[in-house]
């Protein structure tokens, strides 16, 4: 497995494991838990070393089961975890990243991490009810305490991050980032090419459709966010097919994946990003992290550079909701 070199030397496998779908999002788990724990055993066998969860995510039970299955490999791998939420009854109800908060989140994610130190703690969603000064204070405390090691932004806007880096230094941002959803490159990526901060997109693979194997046809199971989400429309799904078509075609020729061609085009970007691409399947972790042996020539790139604005994306990543937290 190659390493990327986040901000601050944090260094990382060069493709990471998202492991909210574990717990949630993507409809009923296919496997139980010991087989979660297996499929996050066999990661670290091939070589995976970067682990991203959230207390958001169950809530709780996702950080309960990438603590039990990362305890026994602890000095080898990162783990990343968020805080942010206010969660009552089993449920988010709202941000919340006051400074009191962030700290009781930080004592109970080390407590079901099993670890004494959190490698990089994300604030999830940006809180305009807390200045972000008093955000990356907290967080800098907790290093200087040694619970954690380095402090991240999610779906931050380019202001915000700036001002988070002046109070203490960001190591790394994570926002949905690929190939067709590229919000981050006009003012986001710029700003972390300048300050020396890493980039680490989630969702990848948009979310299982550039992998080729979301249609029309396909039925979101219950509990599947997709469902919620507009880009995932069937009208929308029918409009965003001739983007996925062409991965495919360029994936034929280069005896790939299109999943693996969307990750090679990442990590083509930059030497500082670090996709996530999450799975509950070990073949899937194989298929990955075989991304960073695919070559793709500069005028290939320069093609995939382009595609989402020659072939147009429809539909927004988001629901009205979700959108309203992103950018702040």
């Amino acid at each position: 497995m190659h390493t990327r070199t986040l901000g601050q030397g944090l260094q990382v496998s060069a493709i990471g494991l998202g492991c909210m779908g574990m717990s949630q999002s993507y409809g009923p788990n296919p496997g139980t838990r010991d087989d979660m724990i297996a499929v996050l055993h066999s990661a670290v066998d091939l070589g995976v070393t970067f682990f991203d969860t959230a207390e958001v995510y169950g809530p709780y039970v996702n950080e309960e089961l990438v603590g039990e299955a990362l305890e026994p490999v602890r000095d080898q791998v990162v783990i990343a975890t968020k805080f942010g939420w206010r969660i009552e009854d089993g449920a988010s109800v709202g941000l919340d990243s006051r400074p009191e908060q962030i700290r009781r989140v930080a004592d109970a994610s080390l407590k079901r991490l099993r670890t004494d130190t959190i490698d990089l703690f994300y604030q999830h969603r940006v809180d305009p009810e807390v200045p972000i000064e008093d955000v990356a204070g907290t967080v800098a405390d907790l290093i200087r305490e040694g619970k954690v090691r380095h402090f991240g932004l999610s779906e931050a806007s380019a202001a915000t991050i700036r001002r988070a880096h002046v109070v203490h230094p960001v190591t790394a941002v994570q926002s949905e980032y690929s190939l067709w959803t590229r919000d981050p490159e006009s003012e986001v990526l710029p700003t972390l090419a300048e300050l020396g901060i890493g980039f680490v997109p989630f969702s990848p693979l948009g979310k299982g459709f550039l992998t080729g194997t979301v249609d029309t046809t396909t039925a979101f199971a219950k509990g599947d966010v997709r469902a919620t989400i507009p880009r995932f429309s069937e009208p929308n799904r029918t409009a965003n097919q001739a983007l996925v078509d062409h991965v495919t075609g360029l994936a034929a020729d280069k005896a790939a994946t299109p999943g693996q061609i969307a990750l090679a085009w990442l990590l083509a970007q930059h030497p500082w990003i670090a996709p996530i691409p999450g799975t509950r399947r070990t073949s899937r972790i194989q298929e990955n992290i075989a991304a960073t042996a695919v070559g793709l020539s500069a005028d290939e790139i320069a093609d995939l550079d382009s595609l989402a604005r020659r072939v147009g994306v429809h539909g927004e990543r988001y629901n009205e909701q979700h959108l309203g937290l992103v950018g702040r």
